[in-house]
């Protein structure tokens, strides 16, 4: 059961991402992305988390003190499994791509070209921080640029 739901939610993030990527952003496929892709991995996550702290899909068991994520042993219990591994996955697909698709619009909104956009999205696909961090680093300058215009 684990192993389906890894490959379908990287199925579905890299179709995602693809989208994104690739295609016009128009309103639908805008829409598509954030609620057939990330909304879907979120449920997904969600159902998984609850299961696993729950005890009913997992040998980890119910949340107590070595299940916990107050501390690294805890967080090490909760991802000894499969399934713990399998929604933790998960959890970095759907955060990265709502992160994709925020540096998307905010790139769009302050018109940088798909070129400069297309390796900031492959980067915040694979190492998700690193994208993001790039995207800050990139933005600042047309960010400060626009602002003073509004004034």
């Amino acid at each position: 059961m684990w192993e389906a739901i890894f490959s379908s939610g990287n199925m579905l993030a890299m179709i995602a991402w693809a989208m994104l990527i690739l295609l016009p952003r128009k309103p639908l496929v805008m829409s598509a992305i954030m609620y057939l892709g990330v909304g879907l991995l979120c449920l997904v996550y969600t159902a998984g988390i609850v299961s696993i702290l729950a005890g009913w899909a997992d040998p980890v068991g119910p949340a107590d003190a070595k299940t916990s994520f107050s501390t690294i042993e805890g967080v090490r219990a909760i991802f000894s499994s499969q399934g713990g591994v399998t929604i933790g996955w998960i959890h970095y697909l759907a955060f990265d791509l709502f992160v994709g698709l925020w540096i998307a619009k905010d790139a769009d909104a302050k018109e940088f070209s798909r070129w400069l956009q297309a390796p900031i999205l492959l980067a915040t696909f694979f190492v998700g921080p690193v994208g993001l961090f790039l995207w800050l680093i990139i933005r600042e300058g047309r960010a400060r640029k626009l602002g003073r215009m509004k004034n």
